[in-house]
């Protein structure tokens, strides 16, 4: 252990623990080592922004410096690898296909499929986009943008039918965004493929934005209402641990 290294660590975790800052002396008592060397430590970690000084107090407190460095990690998250493991708990709890897809300018498209345990033909498939108006991952995600964002995607993607239980009317498809954001979670019968059901939750960013969904799909005659009514809990669950590992906090 590098003893320098380890102190400064040390001084950092003190002075994160209290919002109004310590001072040199308040820091010697809880350190073992002379107030010529705590304040060289300040000195060198103020330099890097890790650290500042109140003005006024001469109390020292944490510095920006971590909120640039949260910034760039919460960036840097891989959402397929963040989700990997909540996505193979869906998988082994239901045994059927699990979906990770993600929000870009107005589509959704598949970035994670687990297959399940069951043979199910679907169109999707990872790198495809899916239709954002008869899905739940497209739906459940557009219930949580703004009025304005769902607007202009309607009026860019329409409303095209897919099936006979596509939802083409807007007023109607409004009412089923406003329902979904109530509830928490989408769920989507026969509306994009013949014979298929699905129920989504949405997944939000450290900034609380809404930028993926995760769904479960399966044939209608397993995914019945009262199998869906059973995955309600599970499936926002899921959305909520996969959420959190993004940094997102309710």
């Amino acid at each position: 252990m590098v003893k320098s290294v380890d102190r400064a660590l040390r001084i950092i975790s003190l002075v994160s623990q209290n919002k109004d800052g310590l001072g040199v002396t308040e820091l010697a008592s809880q350190i073992e080592l002379n107030k010529s060397s705590i304040y060289k430590i300040l000195s060198t970690l103020v330099s890097h922004g890790f650290i500042e000084q109140d003005q006024t107090t001469k109390k020292y407190r944490l510095g920006y410096k971590y909120l640039e460095l949260g910034s760039l990690l919460l960036d840097s998250i891989d959402l397929r690898s963040q989700a990997r493991v909540y996505l193979e708990e869906l998988e082994r709890q239901t045994n059927e296909v699990i979906h990770l897809v993600v929000f870009d300018q107005g589509e959704v498209y598949y970035i994670e499929k687990l297959e399940g345990n069951e043979t199910l033909r679907t169109h999707s498939k990872i790198g495809r986009r899916a239709p954002i108006h008869c899905t739940s991952v497209g739906k459940v995600i557009l219930a949580h943008l703004t009025e304005q964002e769902v607007e202009a995607i309607i009026q860019k993607q329409g409303l095209p039918k897919h099936t006979e239980n596509t939802i083409t009317d807007k007023a109607a498809f409004l009412v089923e965004l406003q329902k979904i954001y109530k509830q928490g979670y989408a769920v989507e019968i026969e509306e994009n493929e013949a014979g298929i059901s699905c129920i989504a939750a949405p997944i939000f960013d450290h900034l609380g934005r809404v930028t993926a969904a995760v769904s479960i799909s399966g044939p209608t005659l397993r995914m019945t209402a009262e199998r869906l009514h059973d995955l309600q809990q599970l499936i926002i669950e899921i959305g909520k641990k996969i959420s959190a590992r993004l940094g997102y906090t309710e």
